[in-house]
Formats: structure tokens, C-alpha cells, sequence
């Protein structure tokens, strides 16, 4: 494991202007943003952009990898794999004949180098107003790989920040906390220590972060546990056993309410809620899910939750409840339409969802009622993202849709960077973030 330096001089000169830019920044510290809930509350965001227009830079990735860049304090941190691992072609989203003409296709590996064919996990920090990469930390992986989705790999799951520190995890269960400077902190490895990362088409769920705790969900075939860690020193502050046969693809969230705070889990056996300061279980709703993907949201008390799977059903459950709370909590539900993949987005009232075959659904977030559907065209495993009145639909071909936020699917632009996009976007600094197969591209010009 180690920290690769570039010039000191100018890693000092980058870092004291990120500081500086840090003041007014909102950022973009975990996959679905500020709240986990995919929104922004900054303005004069961009509308249109090419992969040469409106472009503020553009800088190559080490590795390959499908996990969202999360930013703070003048830094984008980026998560990938240098390597071969085990993939096997799994299901389609685009059904038939017709996925490779829909742009959907294997990930792929970036090859280690010729002098050592071993597999490393890299987390890069590049400065958030010129793109320059600060650092980058290596990890190698260690014990027998788990085979993953051709789609995805070992670094699928996003990193998550507080400023201070960053948290990556990855596939196989290690798991490294990393300083602004990319020192190390303290590492973990949950896949030795605990139980291999076993489940069907490799390990997704992000890391959560909330308060001085990092919430990790492990729902696998040998175990399934959701464990809550010390962010500072990585030690166990609880560990609930969710039993056996479950498995999660989802990332977890924290939702505050009147009786203190809830972690949310979508799962295959149902959707759970916990005590987020003693893991003591509070609620559960809902029905079996073959593949829980998509991750909760929530607004004004009311999480808002798609079950992943094909077409599967969306739902209204009003948090604070006690035990089951099918019949007492659950607003509205509606049994079927919702993407796979992709996560939904609750904005201004209405709720937007990109479904795998190019299909977007708006629907009244009072009664679930839809308010739009059409076909957009393109394929959906990036979660919607939303703010200053507009809402992002990244397609895997690299192309945004910016839609007009509103009962209708007015469609303000279709911008193309030109290289596939996977992960979902990130806002920050009235700039957007996104990451492609080769690069993160930087849209927007410098607010300052």
C-alpha cells in the first residue's frame, strides 16, 4: 500500500486554493449528494455542454470502475480497479437483441502493469478547479476475488467524505479511511475478519456516513450484517446480525425524524429501518425483491423507496413508525414501473424515474400517481440527480438529458461527452462532475 506524491510544491499551492474554494461550497461528500437524497440546492447550474464545450477540464482515471466521484474541500476523490478480476456475463438491462445497439456492453478491466499482472484498488484526488491530480492510494487485493456482474467491479462502490477524511471500499471487503493528504488512516477487511464478500453479481452498497459513525450494509451469502464503525479509528460501535439468505445491492440511509435517527435498508427480504445510534431495529415494510439495487429517499419525513428489479413497485412509508408498518405507514405504493438499476429522485414534489429501456415516469410524490410517462431513449443504471430546477438523466451512451423540472418532460438539452457513463453525477460549486470509462470531466465554468 502507498500514497503517490506529485510535486510538492504545486500539491501545496493546489491545496491551499481548494481550501479557499471550500467556503462556499455545498459539495458533494457521498454518491447521492449533500443529504443521499441525488439533490442540490445551488444555482446558475450548466444547461448544455459537449466534450469540448463547456468543458472546465477533463483528466484520465488510473483504473476502471463504475463509482460516482464525491467532492469536498477542493477535492474530487474517484474510486477504481488496476487488473484483471472474475466477471461473468450477467442479464442485460436493454432485453433481446438490442443492448450492444443501445450502447450497453461489459465494463471491461484496466490491465495492471506488464512488471507485476496483480490487481490494485486506487483512490485518486484530483483539485476540484483545475483538475490536477493531487495524489492517488493503492491497495492491493488481497485473498481469492469474488466474481462480479461484467458490468461492474470490484470498485463499485462509492467513496463517501466528511472533509477531513475519505472512506473507500471495495469488493472484496477491504475497506481504507485516507486523509486530504491520501495518508493513511486506519483499513479494515471485513471479507477476512468477518465473512467473504460473497452475493450474486458482486458487492455495490456504498458506504454511509453520519455523524462519527460509517454505516456499512454487507447483506451476502455466508452473512448478512450491517456494521457501524468508528470514523476516526475504523473500531466496531455496533453490529446487527440481519440473518441468513438476504442479500442488498443498495446503499443505506439515514433519515432524522422526531424519535431520533433511522437507517434505511433495501433489501431482498423487505425494506428495514434501525436505530442509527444503537443498530437497535425499529420498523420494516414491504415484499420480497429478487435484486435490491435502487437506494431510498427521503423528504420532510416520508422515505420514498423503488425495489429494484424488473419493473418492480415503488412506495410512500412515512418514517418513526414500530414494527410492521405495511398497513400503518405506508402512504401509497404502486406495484409496478420502477427502473431496475437507478435510483429515483424526489424534487419539487413529483418524483422522476429512468427505467432501463430509456422510459422516464414522473409521478405526483402525494399519491404516487402518474403525472408523465414517455419514451427519452437511452439505457439507465446512473440515479437522476436534480437541482437549480432542472433534473440530469446520465444514459450509459455518455449522453445528459436536462429536463425542466415540472408535470411535462420538457427537455432543455441532450448533452454527449462522447465516452460511456455509468456512475451517476455529482454537483458542486455550480459545476457538475462526471465520470466516464477514461475520465471525470469537470462541466461548468469556475464560479469564481
Amino acid at each position: 500500500m502507498r500514497a503517490v506524491p506529485i510535486n510538492r510544491l504545486c500539491v501545496t499551492v493546489l491545496l491551499g486554493a481548494a481550501m479557499g474554494a471550500a467556503v462556499h461550497a455545498e459539495g458533494w461528500p457521498h454518491w447521492r449528494g449533500p443529504r443521499g437524497i441525488g439533490v442540490s440546492d445551488e444555482t446558475n447550474l450548466p444547461e448544455r455542454w459537449s466534450s469540448t464545450e463547456n468543458v472546465a477540464w477533463k483528466t484520465p482515471i488510473a483504473g476502471a470502475g463504475i463509482s460516482t466521484p464525491v467532492v469536498a474541500g477542493g477535492r474530487v476523490y474517484v474510486t477504481s480497479q488496476i487488473g484483471e478480476g472474475v466477471s461473468r456475463q450477467g442479464p442485460r438491462l436493454v432485453q433481446g437483441s438490442g443492448a450492444e445497439a443501445a450502447g450497453e456492453r461489459a465494463l471491461g478491466a484496466r490491465p495492471a502493469s506488464k512488471d507485476d499482472g496483480r490487481t490494485w484498488f486506487v483512490v485518486e484526488a484530483f483539485d476540484e478547479k483545475a483538475g490536477t491530480r493531487l495524489w492517488e492510494y493503492r491497495i492491493e487485493a488481497d485473498g481469492p476475488l469474488p466474481s462480479v456482474h461484467d458490468k461492474h467491479n470490484l470498485a463499485s462502490p462509492s467513496p463517501v467524505t466528511d472533509g477531513e477524511l475519505v472512506f473507500a471500499w471495495f469488493g472484496t471487503g477491504q475497506i481504507v479511511a485516507l486523509d486530504r493528504d491520501g495518508k493513511l488512516v486506519w483499513e479494515r477487511h471485513l471479507g477476512k475478519e468477518i465473512a467473504p464478500f460473497e452475493i450474486n453479481w458482486g458487492h455495490s452498497s456504498s458506504p454511509t456516513l453520519y455523524g462519527d459513525l460509517l454505516y456499512l450494509l454487507c447483506d451476502h451469502e455466508p452473512a448478512s450484517y450491517l456494521l457501524a464503525l468508528d470514523k476516526r479509528t475504523g473500531q466496531d460501535r455496533w453490529k446487527v446480525d440481519r440473518g441468513k439468505g438476504r442479500a442488498s445491492y443498495s446503499t443505506p440511509l439515514v433519515v432524522e425524524t422526531a424519535r431520533g435517527a433511522e437507517l434505511i435498508v433495501n433489501s431482498s427480504e423487505r425494506i428495514d429501518a434501525y436505530d442509527a445510534t444503537t443498530g437497535e431495529f425499529l420498523w420494516h415494510a414491504g415484499e420480497s425483491n429478487r435484486f435490491p439495487i435502487p437506494m431510498p429517499v427521503v423528504h420532510e419525513g416520508t422515505i420514498f423507496a423503488s425495489r429494484g428489479y424488473r419493473s418492480g413497485p415503488y412506495l410512500a412509508i412515512r418514517a418513526g413508525g414500530r414494527g410492521d408498518v405495511s398497513a400503518s405507514h405506508v402512504a401509497w405504493r404502486v406495484p409496478t414501473g420502477a427502473p431496475y438499476v437507478s435510483s429515483l429522485v424526489h424534487y419539487q414534489g413529483l418524483i422522476y424515474m429512468a427505467t432501463d429501456n430509456g422510459i422516464l415516469t414522473i409521478a405526483d410524490a402525494s399519491d404516487g400517481s402518474r403525472v408523465w410517462q414517455g419514451r427519452v431513449g437511452g439505457v439507465f443504471s446512473a440515479s437522476p440527480v436534480a437541482g437549480d430546477g432542472k433534473v440530469y438523466l446520465q444514459s450509459e451512451t455518455g449522453e445528459t438529458i436536462v429536463l425542466r423540472a415540472g408535470r411535462e418532460a420538457e427537455i432543455i438539452a441532450r448533452n454527449d461527452v462522447g465516452e460511456r457513463t455509468l456512475a451517476s453525477m455529482a454537483i458542486a460549486n455550480g459545476r457538475i462532475f462526471i465520470r466516464s470509462d477514461d475520465h471525470v470531466f469537470c462541466i461548468g465554468r469556475d464560479p469564481s
